[in-house]
């Protein structure tokens, strides 16, 4: 990673290093999938986690060859006017070796309330047909107490802030 991702970098903005097997031990298929999980939060929340209990590097490795650095306390993630990029690496028992690329997801352009659609869909869900009924009186009854609500407003919040059951 030194000799390949170290060099030409500016000494304030090295590669940053971690590993979250640190975290959950070397539980082989489980590290990756928590490294991945671990980096998509990272990049939305533009922090780079600490990797736990890791007093120093290792004098193994020739850390002044490059610019690269452990991350041994939480940081900001800098703004660079670029996407943010992670890298994740997962070695399995069997010798499968997986590596992925991460960018930063584009941000959420705000839809403005006049240009929302006039007719928008509320999604409401149950386990069962009684409880789907009575999910509907409940909306039915908070709606009618707030004439001015925001309707894609509580579209958006029926289909992404609750969970969908299996009666629709």
């Amino acid at each position: 990673l030194i000799a390949t991702y170290g060099q030409d970098r500016p000494a304030d903005r090295p590669l940053w290093l971690g590993s979250v097997k640190s975290n959950i031990g070397h539980t082989q298929a489980a590290s990756g999938v928590a490294g991945l999980i671990k980096m998509v939060m990272a990049l939305q929340h533009g922090v780079l986690p600490k990797t736990l209990h890791v007093g120093e590097p290792t004098p193994k490795v020739d850390w002044s060859a490059g610019a690269v650095a452990l991350l041994t306390e939480e940081t900001a993630w800098p703004s660079t006017g670029q996407p943010r990029r992670a890298g994740v690496s997962s070695f399995g028992i069997s010798g499968t070796n997986t590596h992925a690329v991460l960018e930063q997801a584009p941000d959420d352009e705000p839809v403005s309330v006049s240009e929302s659609p006039g007719v928008v869909p509320w999604v409401i869900s149950a386990r069962t047909a009684d409880a789907l009924r009575a999910q509907a009186r409940q909306l039915r009854e908070y709606v009618e107490q707030r004439p001015g609500l925001d309707t894609a407003a509580v579209a958006d919040t029926l289909i992404n802030g609750r969970a969908l059951f299996e009666h629709r």
